[in-house]
């Protein structure tokens, strides 16, 4: 609902610019100064709870992890930090990587807006009219093993809502956190025993 809040109050203050112009241009000029000044020293509240999100700096830095931690699960979003649906999928991504963080399932975020590279290697549009962001991709053990928004048999790109509850399902969260932490578990008996 904040999202739609938030998109409908832009588009009101673009309604009145237009109609303080219509009115008298002395009005329409001192409202855009002020809603340019507003825009650039009170930006948007951003997202600062809690969050366990590995960020890389870079498609390399991915494949490197990858490697190194061949027997983990990563969740990783593909995102660009001017993109409205991945400032809104911010604050959702980081309360599901607070919760169903582990040592052997992780979740990280790529920035295709600044690598351009981790664009075309991971096939994303990254243009401002991209319904492919975010992305989130799942990892096991190095291998991709979905993603959404996904592309159906004839190419075109299915629609995803990234909500809490859409991710939680799509993905089978619960189930994977129990599988790595069974996983996990049997792992430290092992280490006991041996």
């Amino acid at each position: 609902m904040v999202n739609y809040l938030s998109s409908s109050f832009v588009y009101t203050k673009i309604a009145n610019l237009i109609l303080w112009f219509y009115a008298d241009v002395r009005y329409g000029l001192p409202y855009g100064a002020i809603l340019i000044l507003s825009a650039l020293l009170i930006p948007e509240p951003t997202y600062s709870g809690p969050e366990l999100v590995t960020y890389f700096r870079g498609p390399q830095v991915l494949e490197d992890e990858l490697k190194h931690h061949k027997n983990s699960t990563y969740i990783v979003c593909l995102y660009a930090a001017w993109h409205p649906a991945c400032v809104n999928f911010a604050p959702v991504f980081a309360e599901l990587s607070a919760s169903y963080s582990l040592e052997n399932l992780k979740f990280g975020k790529l920035d295709v807006g600044r690598y351009a590279e981790s664009a075309t290697k991971y096939k994303v549009l990254d243009g401002p009219t991209s319904r492919q962001l975010p992305t989130m991709i799942l990892f096991c053990n190095g291998v991709e093993k979905m993603r959404r928004p996904q592309a159906d048999n004839t190419g075109k790109l299915q629609k995803f809502l990234f909500s809490k509850d859409n991710v939680k399902a799509a993905f089978d969260l619960d189930g994977i956190y129990q599988e790595c932490k069974e996983k996990l578990a049997a792992a430290k008996s092992v280490k006991k025993t041996a």
